[in-house]
This record gives structure tokens, C-alpha cells and sequence, in this order.
């Protein structure tokens, strides 16, 4: 169940990584996959309008949260 949160974790982390920097400057690498939330969600939520490098900056540090938690929870 670890390393199923880790991995989880580090996707998310690296999609938020991959949004903050599609938005400053196209990254074409694994597009759609890993900018899936810059690309499709973000743009559908209103309140997110003028803020999507910080959203996309929150959901890498979500991803590393919850990529480090079950170390964290072992000790």
C-alpha cells in the first residue's frame, strides 16, 4: 500500500511540475498525461482564473505530501 501512495504521490508531482511549466513556456514532453490538469481542469474552474501557476504548484506539493506520509507514518 506504500508504494502505491508514493507512486501516486510522485505522479502528481510530477504533473503539477509539468503544468507550472506548460504555462510559463510549451512543454511538449508526455503533453496531454502529464498536463492533464493544466490543460483540462484548471481551465474549467472559474475561481482558478489568473492563478493557475499557483495551482499547479499546489498540486506538486500535494504530490510530494502525499508521496512522503507513509515514510513518515513508518517511523
Amino acid at each position: 500500500m506504500r508504494k502505491i501512495f508514493q507512486t501516486a504521490g510522485f505522479i502528481l508531482m510530477l504533473m503539477g511540475i509539468s503544468g507550472a511549466i506548460d504555462h510559463l513556456a510549451v512543454q511538449p514532453i508526455l503533453g496531454f498525461f502529464l498536463n492533464f490538469f493544466n490543460r483540462i481542469v484548471i481551465p474549467r474552474l472559474d475561481f482558478l482564473t489568473g492563478y493557475e501557476l499557483f495551482a499547479n504548484l499546489i498540486i506538486a506539493a500535494i504530490g510530494f505530501i502525499v508521496m512522503v506520509i507513509p515514510d513518515l507514518s513508518r517511523k
